[in-house]
């Protein structure tokens, strides 16, 4: 077990905290989505009752260690200021820390908060850079990471930091270690995993992990026609790894050693094109045409998906089962989706399409728990020792 800012006293003390505060911005540069600046907000509330100087770091984009006001944090402090109540210190410097931030943090009271610019306007950030790491803990008496979307990333701000002043978990990081961890080590029996997505090699590690921990396997998304095609199966123009047809067939046959029922699509909903409105078909999978392409499950898969999920559980989906950013292809998700919802079963979406999926089908509410971070819970899942995690006092 990590320690967290409750295992610690922070009253009156520095405390910078690593967030995720990488949202997506419109061309006017709005925030269309802030739930990743609401998830820390637990982290920071208490910090702030607890007396702490707040200092808030994240980076926002990929500006390539160069300042680019595209990627400023600055609509970020004022969503902040919404959220809080209160006025947040923010100073875009192309340094990310300097002499003005310093003076800043120098400055704050018992209850303040401040913002630095985005970290990766600085080389050193995504290097893990010694020097980097040192400016941003000599602004601070203690590091709290709560960012658990970037905790897979051994970088200044998520690791490096840590080598020079005691680092703890923040609400966020606990609550996915919480999830996550339990879902591996003690999961309520059936436990099944739905793996999605586009392909197969993304995802390779986490199956043959997972393969060793679950009772049932539902492989699904685009991902599933390398499985049908080891299968010796016709997929028409479907997204195909060719390279991957002999893992295909190895991880299939573990599953028969491990006793594990791997469950793939029984009928495919495909089209002649990759579009909304291109004409759509249902077909059992060993009756598909050559020349359409697979674009989501049909209904008796949704049915038999739906099945599996009412008698598990414990359940965790990662993945989309379709294309399901365009309405016409978007049923087989929004059916497991709503299984999901319905299931009495503790069912943890892996962050990523799913966590976007669950969000446009309106049923955040009802799962245990949406993971922030994609790559990271999938990391996570393989077993993975995740940098921005080992780096955290130990209870």
């Amino acid at each position: 077990m990590k320690k967290t800012v409750r295992d610690i006293d922070v009253k009156g003390k520095r405390i910078i905290v690593r967030c995720d505060f990488n949202v997506p911005l419109n061309d006017e540069g709005c925030i269309t989505d802030d739930i990743r600046i609401t998830s820390a907000m637990p982290t920071v509330n208490y910090l702030i009752q607890q007396g702490a100087k707040v200092i808030l770091m994240s980076h926002l984009g990929r500006p390539d260690g160069e300042p680019n006001p595209k990627y400023s944090l600055k609509p970020v402090a004022a969503r902040l200021c919404e959220l809080l109540g209160k006025d947040i210190k923010f100073l875009s410097v192309p340094e990310v820390v300097n002499d003005e931030v310093k003076n800043m943090v120098d400055s704050l009271q018992a209850g303040d908060v401040m913002l630095l610019e985005n970290v990766r306007y600085r080389k050193e950030e995504t290097k893990n850079g010694e020097s980097f790491s040192k400016e941003l803990a000599q602004l601070a008496d203690i590091f709290v990471n709560d960012a658990f979307g970037t905790a897979h990333r051994a970088h200044a701000s998520t690791a490096g930091i840590a080598a020079f002043i005691p680092a703890v978990s923040g609400f966020l990081i606990e609550r996915e270690i919480q999830f996550l961890g339990n879902a591996v080590e003690k999961p309520n029996r059936p436990f099944l995993a739905i793996m999605g997505g586009a392909k197969v090699s993304d995802k390779i590690s986490v199956i043959e992990s997972l393969l060793e921990k679950v009772d049932c396997l539902i492989i699904a998304g685009g991902m599933a026609y390398t499985f049908f095609k080891a299968l010796n199966y016709e997929i028409g123009t479907s997204i195909l790894e060719e390279d991957k047809l002999d893992l295909a067939l190895s991880l299939m046959k573990k599953a028969e050693e491990k006793g594990v029922r791997l469950q793939l699509p029984v009928d495919i909903c495909v089209a002649k094109e990759f579009k909304n409105d291109s004409p759509s078909s249902v077909y059992a999978i060993d009756q598909m045409p050559n020349d359409e392409m697979g674009m989501d499950i049909g209904e008796k898969s949704m049915k038999l998906f739906a099945e599996m999920i009412s008698e598990a559980r414990t359940i965790i989906w990662n993945g989309p089962v379709g294309v399901f950013e365009m309405d016409r292809f978007c049923g087989g998700t929004k059916a497991v989706a709503e299984a999901m919802a319905k299931s009495e079963a503790v069912t943890i979406i892996g962050g990523g399409d799913s966590a976007a999926a669950v969000k446009k089908f309106g049923l955040e509410e009802k799962m245990t728990h949406i993971s922030t971070g994609g790559g990271a819970s999938l990391e996570f899942l393989e077993g993975k020792e995740l940098p921005g995690v080992a780096v955290l006092q130990n209870k």
